[in-house]
């Protein structure tokens, strides 16, 4: 079954991009909170990748994540208040800080990426291992945009 819906046959090739996008994304958010009490955003989700293995600056975090730097500050906060990440002072720069995943925080990602690799799996599954292949081959590709 098509989760897009029969009006996708209308989309152009940034809207079906988009739709596949949200599509996923909430569906890996639902598949995480229906298997985990602490119930973490997409764009917790979001800048936790960002911060994965590394202890980058919140202002780096920021300008990788391409949202504002209110917005990161809520966001890394709320990741805080879950036990999530820990901020501390960067060294070269005491104005600025790092931050770094918590172990509860990287056992979180960790969880996650197998979600994501089930959902992988069942997509290559449904969509075959060349097609596939091929998808990620053209979402990797220069675009010259």
């Amino acid at each position: 079954m098509n989760r897009l819906g029969s009006e996708s046959q209308n989309f152009d090739l940034i809207d079906l991009i988009s739709e596949r996008h949200v599509l996923l994304r909430n569906l890996n958010s639902q598949l995480w909170n229906d298997s985990h009490e602490l119930y973490i955003s997409n764009s917790e989700w979001f800048i936790m990748a960002r911060i994965y293995k590394k202890q980058p600056t919140i202002s780096y975090v920021t300008k990788q994540a391409g949202i504002s730097r209110q917005a990161t500050h809520k966001f890394i906060k709320n990741l805080e208040s879950k036990g999530l990440v820990e901020i501390s002072k960067a060294q070269h720069n005491n104005k600025d800080k790092c931050i770094r995943l918590t172990k509860l925080g990287e056992e979180c990602f960790e969880k996650r990426e197998v979600i994501k690799a089930t959902l992988e799996a069942k997509i290559i599954k449904t969509i075959g291992v060349e097609q596939a292949t091929q998808l990620k081959k053209i979402l990797q590709s220069d675009w010259g945009l």
